[in-house]
């Protein structure tokens, strides 16, 4: 955990490839003391430049990202470095990117657990963080241990060990959960969570029960150590820590007796002469590595421990009961860890939005039924305010979109896609000054949206004020130099006389 963030530098591998989707050339290499990632396209002068890669984040035991500042806004690099592998392709969910993705936010909820002293970003922005964005390597004490100033000053840390098992957990939980949805508490943020608080005040997990396919993802320890049967039958004296040392390793030579050691901890001595004495590493079968679901080249330790490996459960799902449901019945949201108890309604609204928008279309009408109702109950929370909003909108129900934006907006002015959103509304309405007024405000706080830039860059082309929008389609460009639509838009406002394009 020490080594899962510092300086690019000190762990660059320089290498260079082509993408084959895109035909982008990425050459990584060190010079002057410093790391770069440099970009072209062979054959076309206009796609070509280079980033200075400041920060690495993983540890390097999977793979590697690494991170680079545009305007003082922090993104994660287009390319990755995949250990399993030992090679450099593309970062997660850009495998087959047609362009140059360099406009991916560097957001809180990846930063937080690779880094220590995290600095938020600055209100109303998702990654404009201060200078430096941390100011600790790794994995610091802190993180498990709280805030090391009372110890400094005589008093006492917190022990993991000492806290109630609930909250004992919730300190591995922060980092390595994700379920399916994660919804922050309102005016809350997962990163202020600290050892001895309740990680549910902070941030709500959800998990998908009864979905088919849904295996294991690069980050779901927790919720597989949950379904495995030595946790199920010891019960709160088992935790993470029952198996793993967070503040060492083994060594490769010692590792497989050092798990085994663990195993026999429980199962006892004699368990060892009868039960494959041949074949001393348990976790091979019995926590064997699969291909993760979610991030390429990478495999995943199977923690549900299953007896049987090659008819073990997909994660939290019942095979006999998922065998017989219709196709159009949707599975089941819960809690996590409390899966027993139904979710709070705004809980389970906010997760069925976002699992509407990662792809599941067919949830859309469950997740728009959720939200209305949540807003009834809560009439002024402007995360289910924006949320609706949005449903009414491509609904067409434009005027209860611009009502309920409108009040999300002016319980919290921070939010980008209210904003954004309410421009279009406006703008389709014939009140441009209003709608660019919005997209602005927007845009400054969100550049890398560049959607946003080029509603302005045509909003302004359209009125004639061709040096607004070319100005606008530049920053834009700054961020996302790739993108085709602002490219030709660039080149038409370029020609004489100027136009806005086809």
């Amino acid at each position: 955990m020490a080594h899962a963030s510092g300086p690019a530098i000190d762990v660059l591998t320089p290498a260079e490839f082509t993408h084959k989707e895109s035909g982008v050339h990425y050459r990584i290499y060190a010079e002057n003391g410093r790391g770069w990632l440099s970009f072209d396209r062979p054959g076309d002068p206009e796609v070509q430049g280079k980033r200075e890669l400041l920060y690495y984040i993983g540890s390097g035991r999977r793979g590697r990202s690494y991170l680079f500042e545009t305007d003082g806004f922090l993104f994660e690099s287009p390319v990755n470095w995949y250990a399993n592998k030992q090679i450099w392709d593309m970062a997660p969910a850009y495998e087959t990117a047609r362009e140059i993705p360099l406009n991916l936010p560097a957001y809180t909820s990846c930063l937080h657990c690779h880094v220590s002293g995290m600095q938020p970003p600055a209100p109303g922005t998702d990654n404009r963080y201060p200078e430096p964005p941390f100011t600790q390597n790794g994995v610091a004490c802190e993180r498990c241990h709280g805030p090391g100033a009372a110890h400094v000053n005589g008093g006492a840390i917190v022990n993991p060990a000492k806290l109630t098992p609930a909250r004992r957990d919730d300190i591995c939980m922060q980092c390595h959960l994700e379920g399916k949805a994660a919804i922050e508490r309102p005016g809350s943020h997962v990163y202020e969570f600290r050892p001895g608080d309740q990680l549910s005040d902070y941030v709500r997990y959800l998990l998908l029960v009864n979905a088919k396919g849904s295996g294991l993802g690069a980050v779901s320890q927790v919720e597989a150590f949950a379904q495995s049967e030595c946790r199920k039958k010891s019960g709160d004296a088992m935790s993470c820590t029952s198996c793993h040392n967070p503040h060492q390793s083994p060594s490769t030579e010692d590792r497989v007796a050092f798990y085994r050691g663990k195993c026999l901890a429980c199962h006892g001595a004699a368990f060892a002469t009868k039960h494959h004495p041949d074949r001393p590493d348990c976790a091979a079968c019995h926590m064997p590595a699969s291909a993760s679901t979610d991030v390429a080249h990478t495999q995943v330790t199977d923690h549900r421990i299953p007896r049987r490996p090659q008819v073990s459960p997909q994660l939290l799902e019942s095979p006999e009961e998922t065998s017989s449901l219709p196709r159009l019945v949707l599975p089941r949201l819960v809690p996590f860890p409390d899966t027993k108890t139904d979710p709070d309604l705004r809980d389970l609204a906010l997760a069925w939005d976002a699992i509407v928008e990662s792809g599941m279309s067919v949830a859309e009408p469950q997740a728009n039924e959720l939200l209305a109702k949540a807003v009834k109950q809560l009439p002024n929370d402007p995360a289910l305010l924006s949320a609706l909003a949005y449903t009414e909108q491509r609904r067409g129900s434009t005027d209860h979109a611009r009502e309920l934006y409108k009040k999300a907006l002016a319980l919290d002015s921070s939010l980008v896609d209210a904003a954004t959103n309410l421009g279009v509304i406006e703008a389709q309405a014939g009140d441009l000054k209003d709608a660019v007024k919005l997209w602005q405000n927007a845009f400054e706080r969100a550049p890398a949206r560049s959607s946003i830039g080029l509603n302005l860059a045509r909003t302004y082309c359209a009125a004639g004020k061709f040096a607004e929008a070319r100005r606008f389609i530049l920053r834009t460009l700054e961020f996302n130099p790739d993108l085709p639509s602002a490219r030709k838009l660039l080149q038409s406002l370029g020609g004489s006389p100027a136009t806005c394009g086809p």
